[in-house]
């Protein structure tokens, strides 16, 4: 089944999503890697975590260098691709971000198992992003609406876009327990 939902996203708007079908996103996503994971837990989070959407990427922006920063202005980046990362890396941190309220992920590769339980007790779901689509993906980025945490490096900052329908995306981990990459390694034995 093909879905378009549109952020922040509700406990129902993901509990209706069953493992294979497809998600287009319209709204707000934010990008965040391990490091920014890993500061959310410590410091907060910059932005609202309720109902919100963590796209695992290290965009590729275009940065003019200008004497904006000397003048203490926020930058003005033009995102050139954004695709997913390999999500196992944030498996130290994720069980206890999507607690805060998270309703979707969208990584490749999949999550551990303390991960997919917070899925399920909490009502979130992974999104599976294809590999190699970042140029795909970035047509559908209206906009850089705000960024936090440069210090981090353009790669591990946490960057808010704004979306129209982001996609296709695959529903790979649902709140239901089922579990695509589980079910291909079963198959697989």
């Amino acid at each position: 089944m093909e879905v378009k939902l549109k952020t922040p996203l509700t406990k129902e708007d993901v509990e209706s999503l069953k493992v294979g079908d497809v998600v287009y996103l319209s709204g707000t996503i934010y990008t965040a890697r391990d490091r920014a994971h890993q500061r959310i837990l410590e410091q907060g989070s910059p932005y609202p975590l309720e109902g919100s959407v963590i796209f695992h990427a290290g965009p590729l922006l275009q940065i003019k260098e200008d004497d904006s920063q000397d003048r203490g202005e926020k930058i003005k980046p033009k995102m050139v691709a954004v695709g997913p990362t390999t999500s196992t890396r944030m498996n130290p941190f994720q069980s206890e971000i999507v607690k805060k309220g998270v309703r979707a992920i969208i990584g490749k590769g999949g999550m551990d198992e303390k991960t997919a339980q917070a899925l399920v007790k909490h009502k979130a779901v992974y999104l599976a992003a294809v590999g190699g689509c970042a140029a795909l993906y970035v047509k559908a980025v209206i906009d850089i609406e705000n960024y936090y945490w440069l210090d981090l490096g353009v790669p591990e900052a946490i960057w808010e876009l704004k979306v129209d329908n982001f996609g296709p995306l695959v529903v790979a981990m649902d709140v239901q327990g089922s579990n695509l990459y589980q079910t291909i390694k079963e198959q697989l034995k």
